[in-house]
């Protein structure tokens, strides 16, 4: 009867009693790590005509080591390389399609009037290859530098017409004609930014891996009006390039000087000098990308 009474009277009192203990006990809130913001890195393929095959070797490196590329910034032949890599092509496609390439499919010859290359038939070519893909559409942001000529500013594009954009950004003055959209006229971005960090920095990136193709000349003095022109082009690239390389977090610095920038038969030797100069940055780009994740 007793255990009976002493029950009945505690049970009630239970619920009182839980109360009771959780107000003397102090809960402690989990801390909750705030999320990490990934390091959004930028890969800026510089301008050099020729030499630029040297991009797939360097594209081919980074993705058989697993660097992220959240950006892609092209110049000139830069972004021919870049709108490719951007659409989705894999490295080792890139490189079969730069080792197939016939100067044909890509530069149409004409009566030179202000340029003796039209610039159609490769703007007609990145758009066939990426199936017509307009920029903002693109697997990976891609942007394509040129030069307003009117005014002589630096011009972004973003959005639209890839292979427009690709064609204006590789519109060599002298060799190509000025390619006209809109209401403004454009010529290679080469002319104002051959490695274009700065653009690359304003479109958001943390981490920006230049690619310089243009910082050798070759110390031969040219024989013909093409080699005259490119060769003169590739000194004025490499003079601009210097300030805005200057701003990169990594630059990796092909050695393709020997190589002209017209010559298509040196592309075999193009690729693999981006290859070994990206494996000689992989160290401290690794180095880079942990520092951004401890942050």
């Amino acid at each position: 009867m007793h255990k009976r009474c002493a029950r009945s009277f505690i049970l009630p009192l239970f619920p009182l009693l839980l109360l009771a203990s959780c107000a003397v006990r102090e809960v402690k809130p989990t801390p909750v790590e705030p999320p990490r913001k990934t390091a959004k890195v930028a890969v800026v393929l510089g301008a050099g005509a020729a030499k630029g095959f040297a991009h797939v070797g360097v594209l081919k490196v980074l993705e058989m080591n697993h660097v992220p590329i959240h950006m892609i910034m092209g110049t000139s032949v830069g972004s021919f390389v870049g709108s490719l890599s951007a659409y989705g092509y894999p490295a080792y496609d890139l490189q079969k399609i730069a080792m197939t390439l016939e100067k044909g499919e890509i530069a149409d010859l004409t009566v030179p009037d202000n340029g003796f290359v039209k610039g159609e038939k490769l703007e007609a070519y990145v758009n066939r290859m990426i199936r017509g893909t307009p920029m903002q559409e693109l697997r990976i942001p891609f942007y394509a530098v040129a030069t307003d000529i009117g005014s002589g500013q630096e011009m972004v594009f973003g959005k639209g017409n890839t292979g427009a954009a690709v064609r204006a950004s590789c519109s060599i003055p002298g060799i190509f004609r000025p390619v006209r959209i809109g209401d403004r006229t454009y010529v290679d971005g080469g002319v104002v930014s051959p490695v274009a960090v700065d653009a690359a920095r304003r479109m958001g990136a943390d981490i920006v891996i230049a690619v310089d193709i243009s910082g050798e000349i070759s110390g031969t003095a040219p024989t013909t009006t093409l080699d005259t022109i490119f060769q003169s082009i590739n000194v004025m690239y490499s003079k601009i390039a210097a300030a805005q390389l200057a701003r990169a977090d990594v630059v990796i610095h092909p050695q393709v000087g020997y190589i002209a920038s017209g010559d298509f038969t040196k592309r075999h030797e193009a690729i693999l000098e981006g290859e070994k100069a990206a494996q000689e940055a992989l160290p401290k780009i690794r180095a880079l990308l942990v520092e951004s994740a401890m942050k």
